[in-house]
């Protein structure tokens, strides 16, 4: 063998070994991954001021309630499809919801002092694991954290709203 196909030879084996190696690793660790759409159970929301949740809803049961224009207190059936469900579930994971604070409240010194303030709780649930944040509209801590978690909150009542309108 002359010097150019020893070197040609020992390359291929070397990125031939790593490549091997990357796709077993890779493969089990995505069929490991912590939050698989096959492991999706239901998704929960509900927003309001602190001392009011009114406006909820949850996929597994399809309940939806929420406070119109003349502040009445509307039940309702609400449907998400599989479709929707998958594409809130990339969303979240796009915007990073898994690696954001479970609890993104503003400490208060009294009950009275931000009873006005919007807070969220939005809940991923899976089989074996489920994921909670609880936000306060006036968070002041990790404006990165805050933003995954406000969009991917957004996105959600974005889906509620599209499918109310069918």
């Amino acid at each position: 063998m002359s010097k150019r196909t020893k070197a040609i030879f020992l390359g291929l084996c070397i990125i031939g070994s790593f490549f091997i190696y990357c796709v077993f690793y890779y493969s089990n660790m995505l069929k490991n991954a912590p939050y698989r759409f096959s492991d999706f159970e239901y998704i929960t929301i509900a927003y309001g001021t602190r001392d009011s949740m009114l406006n909820t809803y949850n996929s597994a049961t399809q309940d939806y309630q929420y406070l119109n224009r003349s502040n009445q207190v509307v039940k309702q059936k609400l449907k998400l499809t599989d479709d929707d469900l998958l594409y809130l579930h990339r969303k979240a994971m796009e915007m990073g919801f898994w690696n954001v604070d479970n609890d993104m409240t503003t400490p208060r010194k009294d009950s009275i002092e931000g009873r006005d303030v919007p807070r969220y709780e939005l809940e991923y649930k899976y089989k074996e694991k489920s994921k909670k944040v609880v936000l306060d509209a006036d968070f002041a801590g990790n404006q990165k954290m805050k933003d995954a978690t406000k969009t991917t909150i957004e996105k959600v009542l974005e889906m509620i709203n599209i499918a109310n309108a069918r």
